[in-house]
C-alpha cells in the first residue's frame, strides 16, 4: 500500500505541475500579478481567483507553497492555532485528512508533521481549482529593468524567460523583496538597533545564554594561537556593544527530510567539493564532550523535519549576510554553499573517523527519501531565508507591538501574529578566547510578550514610492518586530488577506493606501478570516508556555 501511494502522490504532482507549467515565453495582461509563490503567494492568488480576479502567479522554483513544500513541517505553538482561518485552515484540514486524522483547531496536539509531497500535491490542487489563475514557473524578474514604472504606478514586470505581465495590482510574496527592491520602494535588512525605534532586542546582543556553545571551543586554526586565524564558521570582529546596529542578521539553514525507510531512501554520498576542515569546529565541539543534534522521525511515514537552532548545528550563523540585499549571482552562491556545507555535514556525522560512536550512531543509515523534492536531486530547492528585505512605510511593525505591557491599538487588522519576537543567533564570533554564538532573542517563556493584529498599514509602503502594490510577506517591520511574524501559518492568512486587498482595488480602481478598511474587513470576514484575539489569549499562551 505504501508504494502505491507514493506512486500516486508523485503521479498527481506532475500531472498538476503540467497543467500550470505549459506557460512559456508569453505577454499577459492580467488583474494582479503575484511575486513568489510563498506560503502567502499562493493563498493571496486563491483568494484573489475566488474573488473573480484573473492573476498570475509567478514562482522562481517552480514549486508554490514556499516553506510549506520545502521540508518545514510545523509552526504550531503556543496555541497560535486559534486564530488560524480561512485558506490556511482549509490547507491544514486538507492535509489532516489526507492522514485520517480530523482538525481540531483548538487543541494543537491533534496535529502532525506533513511529508512536503503531501503538502505540495494539497497546493497545486488547491490552485488548480481555481480558473483564473495562470503559474509561471522557474523564472524570475529581470535584474536589470524587470519593473516597468510610470510615477508612483507599477505598469508591468518582465522575467529572465522574455515574459512581460501588465497588471493593475502587484503583490511581493516573496521573501526577498524583490519586487519591491526593483520598484525602488525603501526597504531596509539589518539589525536596526535599539534607538531606532526604542527597542529592547534589536542589534548587538551583549548577553546571550540561550543555545550557547555546552562546551568551550576554541577558535582558532592552531589551538591557543590567535594569531594563527580562525577555523570556519567563526566570523572576526568583536563583539561590539549591546544595542548597536549590525548587518548581521539570523542564520539560515536547509530544512532537512531525511529517511531510514530502506525501500525509500538515498544513502548519502560524499560531495564533490567536501573538505573536510570546514567541519573542524565540530570535532572540536565533540571533543570537549558536547552533544549534537540528532535525526528523528517525526514525520509521517518515517521523515524527519530537522530544524537549526542549536547552539552548533546546520544554521550557519554569520554567512548569510550578504543574502538580503545581493543580486542573484550572490544570492545563488549564498544558497549552494548552504546545500554543500549541510550534505557535506551529513556525510561527516556518519563517516569521519574523529566524530564519537553514539554521534556517528545517531546519524547511521539516514539518506534522502526518493519520493521527495525529485527534481532537485532529493533535497529541499528553498534555503530557508528567515530574514529578506522588509518594506519601511510610515507604518513600522515594532517590537512594541509585542510587548505585553503595551495596549494593542490597531484598528485595520489583517491577521493575528501568535508568536514571540523570534529571532536566531545572526553570527559566531571569539569572546574570551573561546567560540561564542550571538544573536538570539529568546523570550517565548518570559511573559513579555503577547500576539498581537497586524494592521494592514503595514503591508503598502509610502503613497508617493507606489500605489499599487501589496506585501504579505516583506512588512513594514523592524528586524526584530519581523521576528513575530515570519511564520508559516501566519504568512498564510496574511497572503489571503492581501489577496482580498488587491482584488478590492483592481476592481474599484483605487490606490492601495485608499482600501476602505470596512470593504476589505467584510471580504475578509466573508472569507473565514479570523481578526480578533480570543478574550482568554493571555490564558492560552501561559497555558501553551
Amino acid at each position: 500500500m505504501k508504494f502505491f501511494r507514493l506512486l500516486y502522490l508523485s503521479i498527481l504532482c506532475l500531472m498538476l505541475y503540467a497543467c500550470n507549467d505549459k506557460v512559456q515565453q508569453s505577454n499577459f495582461t492580467t488583474d494582479i500579478c503575484i511575486l513568489g509563490g510563498s506560503e502567502a503567494g499562493f493563498t493571496a492568488a486563491i483568494q484573489a481567483a475566488r474573488l473573480g480576479k484573473k492573476v498570475v502567479l509567478i514562482e522562481p522554483t517552480g514549486h508554490p507553497g514556499g516553506m510549506v513544500v520545502e521540508g518545514l513541517g510545523k509552526d504550531m505553538r503556543f496555541g497560535n492555532t486559534i486564530v488560524i482561518g480561512g485558506i490556511a485552515r482549509e490547507f491544514y484540514e486538507a492535509v489532516g485528512d489526507h492522514y485520517g486524522r480530523k482538525a481540531d483547531f483548538n487543541n494543537p496536539k491533534w496535529y502532525s508533521k506533513y511529508e512536503p509531497s503531501v503538502a505540495e500535491a494539497i497546493i497545486e490542487q488547491m490552485l488548480k481549482e481555481e480558473k483564473n489563475i495562470t503559474i509561471i514557473r522557474n523564472t524570475r524578474i529581470k535584474e536589470k529593468n524587470g519593473v516597468g514604472k510610470k510615477g508612483n504606478r507599477i505598469e508591468k514586470v518582465m522575467l529572465e524567460n522574455g515574459s512581460e505581465i501588465m497588471a493593475k495590482v502587484f503583490v511581493d510574496a516573496s521573501i526577498e523583496g524583490h519586487l519591491l527592491h526593483f520598484a525602488d520602494i525603501n526597504t531596509e535588512t539589518i539589525r536596526e538597533g535599539n534607538e531606532k525605534y526604542g527597542e529592547n532586542l534589536n542589534g548587538i546582543q551583549e548577553v546571550n545564554t540561550f543555545k550557547q556553545f555546552q562546551v568551550e571551543v576554541d577558535p582558532y586554526v592552531i589551538e591557543g594561537d590567535a594569531k594563527s586565524g580562525l577555523i570556519p564558521t567563526i566570523q572576526p570582529g568583536e563583539l561590539g556593544n549591546h544595542g548597536d546596529p549590525s548587518h548581521y542578521i539570523q542564520g539560515f539553514c536547509f530544512r532537512m527530510c531525511l529517511t531510514k525507510e530502506e525501500d525509500n531512501r538515498i544513502p548519502i554520498d560524499k560531495p564533490e567539493d567536501y573538505d573536510p576542515e570546514r567541519y573542524e569546529i565540530y570535532r572540536r565541539y565533540l571533543k570537549e564532550g558536547g552533544r549534537l543534534f540528532k535525526p528523528e522521525a517525526n514525520r509521517h511515514n518515517g521523515k524527519t523535519d530537522i530544524g537549526s537552532w542549536h547552539d552548533l548545528s546546520a544554521n550557519l550563523y554569520g554567512e548569510n549576510w550578504e543574502y538580503p540585499e545581493g543580486n542573484y549571482q550572490k544570492q545563488d552562491s549564498i544558497i549552494k554553499y548552504h546545500r554543500s556545507f549541510t550534505l557535506g555535514l551529513l556525510w561527516f556525522l556518519q563517516n569521519d573517523e574523529s566524530v564519537d560512536s553514539l554521534t556517528r550512531a545517531n546519524w547511521k543509515g539516514w539518506g534522502l527519501p526518493k519520493d521527495e523534492f525529485t527534481d532537485n536531486g532529493n533535497w529541499p530547492r528553498r534555503l530557508y531565508i528567515r530574514s529578506g528585505r522588509r518594506m519601511v512605510s510610515d507604518y513600522v511593525i515594532t517590537e512594541h507591538n509585542t510587548d505585553i505591557k503595551v495596549k494593542d491599538t490597531v484598528s485595520d487588522p489583517i491577521a493575528i501574529a501568535w508568536w514571540p519576537p523570534d529571532v536566531h543567533h545572526a553570527r559566531r564570533i571569539v569572546k574570551d578566547g573561546k567560540a561564542y554564538n550571538e544573536g538570539f532573542t529568546h523570550v517565548e517563556n518570559d511573559g513579555t510578550w503577547k500576539p498581537f493584529k497586524i494592521s494592514f498599514q503595514a503591508t503598502v509602503p509610502k503613497k508617493d514610492e507606489c500605489t499599487n502594490v501589496l506585501t504579505p510577506t516583506c512588512l513594514s517591520s523592524s528586524y526584530v518586530g519581523y521576528g513575530s511574524i515570519r511564520i508559516v501559518p501566519t504568512f498564510m492568512v496574511l497572503g489571503q488577506s492581501i489577496g482580498a486587498a488587491a482584488a478590492i482595488a483592481a476592481s474599484e480602481s483605487v490606490d492601495v493606501q485608499d482600501i476602505p478598511y470596512s470593504e476589505l474587513e467584510k471580504v475578509m470576514l466573508s472569507q473565514n478570516q479570523l481578526l480578533a484575539l480570543p478574550d482568554d489569549w493571555l490564558e492560552i499562551i501561559t497555558k501553551n508556555n
